[in-house]
C-alpha cells in the first residue's frame, strides 16, 4: 500500500491510518459477504451520523462490488422506508446511533459491533476481496433528488463516471494527494462522497466533523485550525454564514486553506467579497456547478476576488466533458443568447433507478453522445464563459439542496386539500398556498414533517378559499398574496386561541433573539420556529447568540437539540439545563479590567512556588521554559528582522501576560504585575529579542547552533519573573559557507536555514496558546500597523485571575470534598523501587519519558474496544492503567492518577495567551471482583463529575 502510514481519517481525537482503515473495510466486507451473501451489484444502504463508521460503510460497500446508497437520519420514518423499498436493499448498515430508526423486519448491520468481532484475514479472504467481479460500469452509488411527481429520483452514478470526475479535479489543481480534505457536506448531499471516496482515491487524508458540526462556527473554525484543513467545499450560504461569525468574532483568516469550492447554489459577488475575512491571498477560490446527473459537477471557474465582475460565471466544463446551449426550438445559441444548458461526456449519469421513462426525457443523443438535459438556463460569453441565468421549470436549491416544488405540492395533495402551489420565498423561505376550508396551518407541517425530509417542509403555509387563475385555468402565480412574516402574534392567536409570553429572564433573552433575527415583534413561546419562517442557518444563528449571550459549556447542548426543541420554550429548558450543569459561574459578562496589578490566578502560583521551593535551589538551568523552534525553509522569501522584531513586540503590547512580572508581596501573596507599554517601544534596548551571528569555524554549523540553543536552554537566568522577562526571542543568523562572513550579508534577512527559538515561561503559557501567539505574530508581521490591543473589548489573562477567584466553588469544593472522603494523601503507592529515597531529597526537575509502542493487532483491539463499549481513548486508557497500578501493587486498589485538562471553559478564554491548565485527579476504589468490562463502565460513569469540578483546583482544597 503506497500511503499505509498515513492519516486515512481523523475525527477530534479519533484517526485511521490508510492501513488500518483498509484492516476494518476488508474485516466488514468479509462479514457482508461470507454471513450476509452480499453479492456484485447489490445496493447497500447505509444510515449513520458523521462518524468513522460512515466512511468504513462506505468503503466496504465498494469493496464488495456494492452500490453505495446513503440514507439521512434527518429524514422521516416513511421516506427512509420508501427509498429502502425502491432500491430493494437487502441490508441497511447502521451504527449505535441509528440502529432503532428502522423496522424490526428490516435487516440492519451494525458496523460498530462487526468491527469487534475478531477476523483473522488470510490469503484466500484477500484473494476472494480482490476477484470481485466489478467493472467500470458498475454503479458505484445511487443518491436521491427530489422528484417533481412526488417521489425522490435515484441517480445511479457509475465507477467510470465518478473516477473520471476526481481524475478532471485533479487535473485542474482542484484537489491533491497533500490536502487535508474536510468532510463538511451532510451524507444526502453527493459531494460528501467526493469528500471521502475522492479523497482516499487520490491519497489525501480526510478531516471528519462530529454531530452537527458543519453547523458550529466555532467548532468547525477551529478543526479546520487544529487539523490543517486546505481543501474546504460548501454551499455559498453556510460559507456567508462562518464569514459573519469571523466578523462578529473578530476570528484570524484561516492560512491552512489553500482550496475553497463553492457549491449547490449561485455564487453571488457580495459572497466572493466577503470571502476576503475568512481566507489569506493565497487561497484559490473555486465557483463549481453541475447536478447529480453529471457526477458531482459539470463546469468550473476560478475566482479572482479582486475583479470587478458582477456576476460569477460557472466557468468551463470539467476535462472530458461537453456543454451545449440549445434554445426552445433545440437549436444552438449565439454568444451572450440565453438557453438551457446540456452537459455530456464522461460524467453523464446511468439512469434513474427503475424509472427508464424519467430517463428518456433526461437525456439526448446529439452527434451520437449522450447529453443529459440539466433544465438551468444559462448564457455563453464571449470569453467562452458560461453564466448561470436561472431554471426553465420549478425545480429550485435552497441551501445547497435540490428540490422540486412539484414533489412538495404532492405530497400536501394527499392531504385534505383540492389544489396547492409551492413557491420559494426571496431566496430563503418555502412558502405553500393550499385551496381548503377544513384544515390548518398545523396540520398541514404535522403531515409535511411524516413525509419529507426538512429541508423541504415550508416555512408558512397560506390556507386560501380559492387559489387565483390566470386565462388559461392555470394557476396565477403573480397573484399569490405575499407572506407576512411579521404577523406572528396573529397566527399564533388563530392556531392557539392563546399569545404565551416569556414568563423569565432567560425566555425573555431567547424572545428578543428570536424577534431581531426573525424581525418580529412578538412570538408566543410556543410557537415552532420553523412555522414562522425558520430554517437551518437560522438555528445556526440562534446557537451561536446562545453561546454569546448565555456562556454555557460548548458541549452542553448540541444544534441538534435546537432542531428537536423548536420553540422558545424548548430552548429555554435546554439554556437552563446547561446553567445548571455549569452551576450558574458563567452568569453574567465577563468585562475587561484593565488592571496593572492582581493576584496571581492558581495556575501561577502553582508553578511559581513549584520552582521556588519544591525544586532544588542548586539547579543552573530553567524549570517551567516552554521552547519553540523554527527554521527558515524557503530559499526565496527571507524574512525581515526588523519586522519580526516589530511583529513580536506587538504580540507583548497586545498580549499583557507576555509582559508581567510575578513576585511575593510582603503579605506573602503572589502578585502578578503588567509592565508598561514603554518597555517594549524603546527601540535602544529591544524587549526580550536578540539576534546571535554563528560563526562556523568548525564547518559544523548545526552543531555550532545546537550548542549554542542547549546553552541558551540551560541558563539559569533565562528568565526574571520579578522583572517580567518572561518571553524571549533569539533569532539565530548563520553562514551560508565556510568562506563566507557576516559583513557580507543584509543584517536585516533571515534567509534559508537561518533559526528563530521562542522561549516562554510556563506561568504565562500554555499549549493552547500556541495557536494564538503564532496567528497574531503572523497578522502583525504582515501589517504595517501595530495590533489592536482592545483594552475596551477583549479579556487579559489578569481579568481571568480576577474573576476566577470570584466564582462560587461551594460546589465544586463539595465534590472534591467527597472524591477524597478516606483518602489518605500522604500514604504512596506501593511501587516496587529499585532503591529508596532520602527524605531529604529535593527534587532536581529532570524527567524522562518512555514512549512505548504496541503492534497493530493490540492497537487494533484498543480501538474496537472503545468503540463498541461507547467510551472514548481516553477513559479506556484509564481503566488499562487503572488495571496495570492494581496488578502491579499486588491489590492496592484505593488509586489515584492525575491527568491535565485545558480548563478554557468560557468563550472569551479561548483566544486568550496564558497558563490555563489545571490538574485533575481520578480516584477510583477497585472492586476485587469487578470484571475489566465493570471497571471500564464505572470510570465512564465517574468521568463527567471530574469534568464539571475542574474550576477549583484541587491544589487549593484541603481535607
Amino acid at each position: 500500500m503506497k500511503y499505509s502510514q498515513k492519516l486515512a481519517v481523523e475525527l477530534d481525537d479519533q484517526s485511521l491510518t490508510y492501513s488500518e482503515l483498509l484492516y476494518y473495510t476488508q474485516v466488514l466486507s468479509l462479514n457482508l459477504v461470507n454471513k450476509h451473501k452480499i453479492v456484485p451489484g447489490e445496493i447497500i444502504c447505509q444510515c449513520v451520523e458523521r462518524s468513522l463508521s460512515m466512511m468504513i460503510g462506505m468503503v466496504a460497500t465498494e469493496m464488495i462490488g456494492g452500490a453505495y446508497c446513503s440514507l439521512s437520519p434527518r429524514d422521516p420514518k416513511a421516506r427512509l422506508q420508501d427509498i429502502i423499498k425502491r432500491t430493494n436493499s437487502r441490508v441497511i448498515l447502521t451504527h449505535s446511533l441509528t440502529k432503532n430508526y428502522f423496522n424490526d423486519s428490516d435487516e440492519t448491520i451494525d458496523i460498530d459491533v462487526e468491527m469487534d468481532t475478531q477476523c483473522k484475514i488470510d490469503h484466500n479472504d484477500l484473494e476472494m476481496l480482490s476477484d470481485v467481479p466489478v467493472t467500470l460500469e458498475h454503479v458505484s452509488y445511487i443518491v436521491f433528488t427530489s422528484g417533481s411527481t412526488g417521489v425522490p429520483k435515484g441517480v445511479q452514478v457509475r465507477h467510470r463516471n465518478f473516477t473520471q470526475c476526481i481524475r478532471s479535479h485533479v487535473y485542474m489543481g482542484v484537489l491533491n494527494s497533500r490536502d487535508n480534505i474536510g468532510q463538511i457536506a451532510a451524507c444526502t448531499f453527493d459531494p460528501h462522497i467526493e469528500e471521502i471516496l475522492g479523497a482516499l482515491m487520490i491519497g489525501s487524508s480526510v478531516i471528519m466533523l462530529h454531530l452537527d458540526g458543519h453547523m458550529d462556527m466555532a467548532y468547525l473554525l477551529q478543526t479546520i485550525r487544529d487539523k490543517q484543513i486546505s481543501y474546504a467545499l460548501a454551499v455559498p450560504s453556510l460559507l456567508d454564514s462562518l464569514c459573519a461569525y469571523v466578523r462578529q468574532n473578530k476570528v484570524p483568516p484561516l492560512t491552512t486553506i489553500h482550496t475553497l469550492c463553492s457549491t449547490g447554489e449561485a455564487l453571488s459577488k457580495n459572497s466572493v467579497q466577503l470571502f476576503s475575512d475568512i481566507i489569506t491571498e493565497n487561497c484559490c477560490i473555486w465557483n463549481c456547478y453541475g447536478p447529480s446527473e453529471t457526477t458531482l459537477g459539470a463546469t468550473c471557474q476560478k475566482i479572482d476576488i479582486r475583479s470587478n465582475t458582477i456576476n460569477v460565471p460557472i466557468g468551463r466544463p470539467f476535462m472530458n466533458y461537453q456543454c451545449v446551449i440549445r434554445n426552445r426550438f433545440e437549436q444552438s445559441v449565439i454568444i451572450d443568447e440565453e438557453g438551457e444548458l446540456l452537459v455530456g461526456g464522461v460524467g453523464v449519469f446511468a439512469g434513474y433507478l427503475t424509472r427508464d421513462d424519467l430517463t428518456a426525457k433526461a437525456l439526448v443523443q446529439i452527434d451520437n453522445e449522450l447529453f443529459y438535459r440539466t433544465g438551468d438556463l444559462v448564457r455563453m460569453d464571449k470569453n467562452g464563459l458560461l453564466h448561470y441565468k436561472g431554471r426553465k421549470d420549478h425545480q429550485i436549491k435552497l441551501h445547497g439542496q435540490r428540490i422540486e416544488l412539484g414533489e412538495i405540492e404532492q405530497c400536501l395533495l394527499q392531504s385534505s386539500v383540492s389544489a396547492c402551489v409551492v413557491v420559494k420565498w426571496n431566496d430563503d423561505h418555502l412558502v405553500a398556498y393550499v385551496q381548503s376550508s377544513n384544515v390548518d396551518e398545523k396540520q398541514l407541517r404535522e403531515h409535511c414533517q411524516s413525509h419529507l425530509p426538512p429541508h423541504m417542509i415550508p416555512s408558512k403555509f397560506i390556507v386560501l378559499e380559492k387559489l387565483p387563475l390566470n386565462s388559461n385555468g392555470k394557476i396565477d402565480r403573480k397573484q399569490l398574496p405575499s407572506p407576512d412574516f411579521s404577523n406572528v402574534s396573529s397566527t399564533t392567536l388563530e392556531t392557539t386561541a392563546r399569545l404565551l409570553v416569556p414568563r423569565n429572564e432567560i425566555e425573555t433573552t431567547i424572545h428578543h433573539i428570536w424577534c431581531d433575527i426573525l424581525h418580529q415583534t412578538q412570538i408566543s413561546i410556543d410557537t415552532n420556529i420553523f412555522s414562522i419562517g425558520g430554517h437551518s442557518l437560522l438555528i445556526m444563528q440562534l446557537f451561536h447568540r446562545y453561546k454569546i449571550e448565555f456562556h454555557t459549556e460548548g458541549n452542553a447542548y448540541s444544534i441538534s437539540d435546537l432542531f428537536q426543541h423548536p420553540t422558545i420554550l424548548g430552548h429555554a429548558q435546554l439554556i437552563r439545563k446547561a446553567i445548571d450543569i455549569t452551576h450558574n459561574i458563567d452568569n453574567g459578562t465577563w468585562s475587561p479590567l484593565h488592571l496593572v496589578e492582581a493576584r496571581a490566578s492558581f495556575a501561577q502560583e502553582r508553578i511559581f512556588l513549584d520552582e521556588q521551593i519544591r525544586f532544588s535551589t542548586k539547579n543552573d538551568y530553567t524549570m517551567y521554559v516552554i521552547p519553540m523552534l523554527y527554521r527558515i525553509s524557503s530559499s526565496t522569501n527571507p524574512l525581515s528582522v526588523s519586522r519580526l522584531c516589530r511583529a513580536f513586540h506587538s504580540v507583548l503590547i497586545k498580549h499583557n501576560v507576555l509582559r508581567t512580572a510575578l513576585y511575593v508581596n510582603a503579605d506573602g501573596i503572589v502578585v502578578q504585575r503588567c509592565l508598561d507599554t514603554n518597555i517594549i517601544t524603546d527601540d535602544t534596548k529591544p524587549f526580550g529579542f536578540s539576534v546571535i551571528n554563528v560563526e562556523n569555524n568548525n564547518g559544523d554549523d548545526d552543531l555550532a547552533v545546537a550548542k549554542t540553543m542547549n546553552e541558551i536552554l540551560n541558563d539559569a537566568n533565562l528568565f526574571d519573573l520579578s522583572k517580567g522577562r518572561v518571553i524571549q526571542c533569539h533569532v539565530f543568523r548563520r553562514c551560508r559557507d565556510e568562506n563566507e562572513d557576516f559583513s557580507s550579508r543584509n543584517d536585516d534577512l533571515l534567509i534559508e536555514n537561518d533559526s528563530i527559538l521562542f522561549n516562554i515561561h510556563h506561568s504565562v503559557f500554555d499549549g493552547a496558546s500556541f495557536s494564538t501567539f503564532l496567528t497574531d505574530l503572523s497578522v502583525a508581521y504582515g501589517s504595517d500597523d501595530l495590533l489592536s490591543a482592545d483594552h475596551d473589548e477583549t479579556i487579559q489573562y489578569m481579568d481571568y485571575s480576577v474573576y476566577e477567584r470570584q466564582m462560587d466553588m461551594s460546589l465544586s469544593r463539595d465534590f472534591w470534598q467527597s472524591q477524597f472522603q478516606g483518602y489518605n494523601l500522604q500514604s504512596p503507592l506501593l511501587l516496587p523501587i529499585d532503591r529508596q529515597r532520602a527524605v531529604t531529597d529535593q527534587r532536581s526537575g529532570l524527567a524522562s519519558i518512555v514512549e512505548i509502542t504496541f503492534d497493530n493487532d493490540v492497537a487494533t483491539s484498543f480501538l474496537n474496544y472503545a468503540s463498541s463499549h461507547h467510551v472514548t481513548p481516553f477513559q479506556l486508557g484509564l481503566a488499562i492503567f487503572y488495571a496495570f497500578l492494581f496488578k502491579l501493587t499486588h491489590g492496592q486498589n484505593d488509586l489515584c492518577i492525575a491527568s491535565l485538562n485545558a480548563n478554557r471553559y468560557r468563550n472569551e478564554l479561548q483566544n486568550v495567551i496564558g497558563m490555563f491548565v489545571s490538574t485533575l485527579p481520578y480516584r477510583i476504589e477497585l472492586d476485587r471482583c469487578w470484571t475489566f468490562d465493570e471497571l471500564v463502565k464505572h470510570v465512564q460513569e465517574k468521568m463527567p463529575g471530574n469534568s464539571f469540578a475542574h474550576k477549583l483546583p484541587v491544589a487549593t482544597y484541603s481535607c
